[in-house]
């Protein structure tokens, strides 16, 4: 991946999720409207085994619909308004446009982005896991095709709170750049030694951590394993003086715009 000259590189979270709805087009393209230096979002399987880009399982928080996710073909969810709760819910913020955002492929983002004029961008992948290691393969099978035929490897990362799903990641593509999450829940029962063990273990070439475990003593541990940090989510404009003493890669942010003024 061509590294751009700039720390920490400033990720829009689900886009600019702050201000457009997440995950969606116009989430992706404002944060890098709003100069974001990439974006970060979230994969599922579709029925028919499409990579579509949504976080939640089901529908019931961005559709206000009891629906899985898993249980649904791409074309169906494609046709799914996912941006009518967020004009709702942030009546200063809403637009016209959001009431037309449907739920995304993965293909439909790499092609987004295609057409931008901004070129040195990067988008880190999560891939959101199931308990069922099959149907983790089939997702991890489903993103590396995607990549591929869009050939866009140099600018991907793909992370995952899965570890196995990221070694099966390396298994089918050792050139792919890949990211070990971890959040308070795996602090709570991990030592920060054994968190860039297991990291390490997956082959990972970054590690992106919850801004609550992210200490001064994380971080340094990552850099002697020469794992690149990163810091999610971060709102708070004094994170970046913090991101530079400490050399943080990246901050990924719900309001790149703010971040970055």
């Amino acid at each position: 991946m061509t590294a751009i000259n700039k720390s920490p590189l400033i990720i829009g979270h689900r886009g600019a999720s702050a201000v457009a709805p997440e995950n969606t087009l116009a989430s992706f393209a404002r944060a890098l409207r709003d100069g974001a230096d990439g974006i970060e979002l979230d994969v599922r399987l579709a029925r028919d085994g499409v990579p579509v880009v949504i976080h939640d399982a089901t529908l019931s928080r961005t559709r206000l619909r009891k629906r899985s996710v898993a249980n649904m073909p791409s074309g169906q969810l494609q046709q799914i308004d996912v941006g009518s709760w967020f004009n709702q819910a942030y009546r200063r913020l809403a637009r016209l446009e959001y009431t037309r955002q449907t739920i995304p492929t993965l293909d439909d983002v790499f092609a987004l982005l295609a057409n931008q004029a901004k070129r040195d961008f990067i988008v880190y992948v999560e891939l959101k896991s199931l308990r069922n290691q099959k149907r983790n393969a089939e997702l991890a099978r489903a993103v590396i095709e995607v990549v591929h035929r869009r050939e866009i490897q140099r600018r991907v990362v793909l992370i995952s709170f899965n570890l196995w799903s990221l070694a099966r990641l390396k298994n089918l593509t050792p050139s792919i750049r890949t990211g070990a999450l971890f959040g308070p829940r795996q602090r709570a029962i991990k030592s920060a030694r054994q968190i860039i063990a297991a990291a390490i273990a997956s082959g990972a070439d970054e590690i992106l951590l919850h801004h609550r475990i992210a200490t001064m003593k994380m971080i340094a541990a990552a850099h002697q394993n020469n794992l690149v940090p990163g810091v999610w989510t971060v709102d708070d404009d004094k994170w970046m003086a913090r991101a530079r003493n400490l050399q943080i890669n990246a901050i990924m942010t719900n309001h790149p715009a703010k971040m970055l003024a």
